[in-house]
């Protein structure tokens, strides 16, 4: 991806459709679009992942507590997002093998009762999906369970149900959709943001006025329709455009903590914990390297920050280690964050916990906005589909969708056997490296891994304890439009999610070889710096309020 020839294009080019929004959502239905042969326009206020679409619990699921929910409140429509999403996630962890894998996950039972209540429960989860189950649930012993999980207290249960799930690297995944889409002819941008709507004489929308974040140019933006795919903020969008609209938004905040892998233990599943004092379920999975649990559920508001509280950590660490022969406590946690759900609202005054998390397509009769509303990451295909689907109907296109045979960036040619060819290939680069660039790469892993060959001091890492090289950082500016640390150390190489001091301490170099590579002043870089660090030692201090003496400071080498 190329930011400034897709600029130039935003500025001088007429589109079929310009999708505003560069998460999950709106990155698919930019994907979809250009896929259909439509000349296609993406651009984000901020940067592709940014919000919602990289704070998920990294599964890609089908959804065992939407399937509970089915059966104990006779509800056709958790049913069906069960079904939908079983179907989806063979889909996903076929089109970026790379990004997206099969999960073993165990279910702790307290007694005989309980392992036959979710045996039973799994074995339906199973019979949902079809021709694309995974493999069979099981209802394991102790013993058996032990094998799987041996970080359980063996006084913790009477037995386990064992199943499937998938699981995946939610922004990198995304940005894959966006990287998909510009190499398909899309035009893409991030830290674009559409200021205002012009109309023509009948009062559809015909263009936007789009701010340029990095430098505060202005430019005018023409497409024939356009797609509000912004999340939690869709109303903000919809409102812009037509003030007479009415609030459809709800959010659920959802908290994450990440401890390392010592922790918990090595383990062959992740834990799904059944059943928490507010009706939760929660997950403990291991993902890169770490221990991931997740996640609480709480009203928000669809337009905060939201960041991982002392209170949610609590309480996250407290559920899951009631099943551990080694609790865990609150200085174990290195990393963590916070998400909002976008959650469509039928009934203002209903829980948040209560809603579905389906999606609607709207199409606003006085100015022609298409808005993609709800939903869930799972399903993300789905949603993009029927927007487009809505869209080709306005544009009198009949071409239907082929995003559930296209492969991902990355993901064409990916085997274990890919990895092998590729150590083989790389025998001077240390292995570990070799191995952690085709999990997050994919077959793009051989253009860093030339950049190592080609200047051999980038194949050093950024921080000690983790495996994220210089190399990744070139890579990431001149081929993933990271233009912030943010991009960077957040959702290009995830660092900041998983361990705040590590990605403090990985600061100056990152900055120095990002702000090189984009040839920023260093005034700028020191900026960016200044900013990223402040923003790490906010997460630290919202989630474990720390002494001032105790912050860290970090200045240009």
């Amino acid at each position: 991806m190329n930011r400034s020839t897709s600029l130039h294009a935003l500025q001088t080019e007429q589109f079929d459709i310009c999708i505003i929004g560069g998460g999950a959502s709106g990155a698919g239905c930019a994907l979809d679009a250009v896929s259909r042969g439509l000349k296609t326009a993406l651009i984000e206020r901020d940067d592709f992942s940014s919000a919602t679409s990289s704070s998920s619990t990294k599964l890609v699921h089908g959804g065992v507590r939407y399937l509970e929910q089915a059966f104990k409140k006779f509800d056709p429509k958790q049913l069906s997002m069960v079904r939908k999403g079983l179907y989806e996630r063979q889909t996903l962890l076929r089109i970026a093998p790379h990004l997206a894998h099969p999960l073993a996950l165990v279910t702790p039972c307290k007694n005989w009762f309980a392992g036959l209540y979710f045996s039973i429960g799994l074995k339906l989860y199973d019979l949902l999906a079809g021709s694309r189950r995974m493999a069979p649930s099981r209802w394991l012993s102790k013993k058996e369970a032990l094998q799987y999980f041996p970080a359980f207290s063996t006084t913790s249960f009477q037995s386990a149900v064992l199943y499937y799930d998938g699981q995946f690297d939610d922004a990198r995944f995304n940005l894959g959709l966006a990287q998909t889409a510009a190499q398909l002819g899309a035009s893409v941008a991030n830290h674009c943001q559409a200021i205002r709507f012009e109309t023509d004489e009948q009062g559809q929308i015909k263009a936007a006025l789009v701010r340029d974040e990095l430098t505060g140019d202005t430019f005018w933006l023409r497409a024939k329709v356009f797609v509000n795919a912004t999340g939690t903020r869709a109303d903000m969008l919809r409102q812009k455009a037509n003030p007479k609209q009415a609030t459809r938004m709800r959010a659920s905040k959802g908290a994450h903590v990440v401890l390392p892998m010592s922790a918990v233990g090595p383990t062959s599943a992740a834990l799904l914990v059944p059943e928490t004092a507010d009706g939760r379920v929660l997950f403990a999975i291991p993902w890169r390297g770490h221990y991931l649990i997740g996640t609480t559920d709480t009203e928000a508001d669809p337009t905060e920050t939201p960041y991982l509280q002392p209170d949610e950590a609590e309480y996250l660490i407290e559920h899951v280690s009631q099943y551990l022969a080694k609790p865990l406590t609150i200085d174990q946690v290195r990393g963590g964050f916070a998400g909002l759900r976008p959650l469509l609202q039928a009934d203002p005054n209903a829980s948040s916990k209560s809603l579905v998390r389906d999606h609607e397509v709207e199409i606003d009769g006085q100015t022609g906005l298409v808005s993609l509303m709800g939903g869930k990451w799972t399903t993300y295909r789905l949603m993009a589909e029927d927007t487009i689907d809505a869209c080709c109907t306005r544009l009198g296109v009949s071409t239907k969708s082929k995003t559930d045979e296209l492969i991902l960036i990355g993901g064409d040619g990916y085997s274990p056997t890919f990895v092998q060819s590729l150590l083989s290939h790389y025998a001077s680069v240390d292995p570990a490296t070799v191995t952690h660039l085709a999990e997050t790469y994919g077959t793009q892993a051989n253009a860093v891994l030339q950049l190592i060959e080609e200047t051999s001091s980038l194949a050093e890492r950024l921080v000690d304890h983790h495996p994220f090289v210089k190399a990744e950082v070139i890579y990431a500016a001149r081929a993933e439009m990271a233009h912030t640390l943010e991009d960077l150390l957040l959702r290009r190489i995830r660092l900041g999610l998983v361990d705040w001091r590590a990605a403090i301490a990985a600061t100056p170099v990152a900055a120095q070889l990002l702000g090189a590579e984009l040839g920023l002043t260093t005034t700028e870089v020191q900026r960016q710096q200044n900013e990223f660090v402040q923003y790490m030692q906010t997460c630290m201090e919202q989630a474990h309020p720390i002494k001032e003496e105790r912050r860290i400071t970090v200045g240009l080498n």
